[in-house]
């Protein structure tokens, strides 16, 4: 497998991605993280796409996930509040959200997440409480659960995870 940048032909296969990503989440048990919004929405696609930070996993010349990937200083607002708990490190981090794959190829996830902590070496992410399946991702890779925050697009709490490794 491999990663990279996406680019506007990808647009289609990206949201058939997503529809796959939103069908499987409702069949096993986290209908509400982003099939009541429909989400991701296809503007902020085009915007991630456009900014330069889509990215896509090939395997074997075919498009099998996808994921928003950014790093930088206190680069998400919605980290900045964290309830019951605390992020562990200061530093710069890189953020993964919108990680989805077509269920085609096994560990394509985790493949997703092991690049984008290998650019920058701090990630954090967040996940609905009733996403089990990226919950159990994140601990996988070694990530803790450091506490809950909030996001706008639904008033749905997230939890919070972060991983070092430099």
């Amino acid at each position: 497998m491999e990663i990279r940048k996406a680019v506007e032909t990808d647009f289609d296969t990206i949201m058939s991605i997503y529809a796959r990503a939103r069908q499987f989440m409702a069949q096993n048990g986290n209908p509400n993280q982003w099939g009541p919004t429909n989400w991701p929405p296809e503007n902020l696609i085009m915007q991630d796409i456009a900014a330069g930070n889509s990215y896509v996993c090939v395997h074997e010349g075919r498009i099998v996930g996808v994921f928003y990937y950014v790093s930088g200083p206190d680069i998400e607002p919605t980290y900045r509040i964290i309830e019951d708990g605390s992020w562990t490190d200061p530093s710069p981090y890189g953020v993964v959200h919108r990680i989805a794959s077509d269920g085609s190829v096994k560990g394509t996830g985790m493949f997703c997440i092991l690049w984008a902590l290998k650019q920058c070496g701090h990630l954090r992410m967040d996940t609905h409480p009733d996403n089990k399946i990226m919950q159990n991702l994140l601990l996988k890779c070694g990530f803790s659960k450091c506490g809950i925050i909030h996001v706008e697009e639904d008033n749905y709490p997230r939890l919070a995870f972060e991983l070092v490794r430099r």
